[in-house]
């Protein structure tokens, strides 16, 4: 089983993106990947947070298919 958690998400408006950290617990190991996913200030919180995650499973082991529905 894993859970997928998000940190805190900021904007950068330098680089028009949304950024966060994003916790992959898997098997009591957690392991931690800087996220970004680009969009204006007003994107909906929604699409941010699916767009975050599918970033931290592109850079997980457990690879992005499991998270195609997102």
């Amino acid at each position: 089983m894993q859970t997928i958690r998000l940190g805190d998400v900021r904007y950068n408006a330098q680089i028009g993106a949304f950024e966060a950290r994003v916790d992959v617990d898997r098997n009591g190991t957690t392991y931690r990947y800087p996220c970004q996913v680009a969009g204006p200030i007003d994107m909906d919180a929604g699409h941010v947070r699916a767009g975050l995650t599918r970033h931290a499973m592109r850079m997980s082991d457990s690879g992005a298919s499991l998270w195609s529905h997102l």
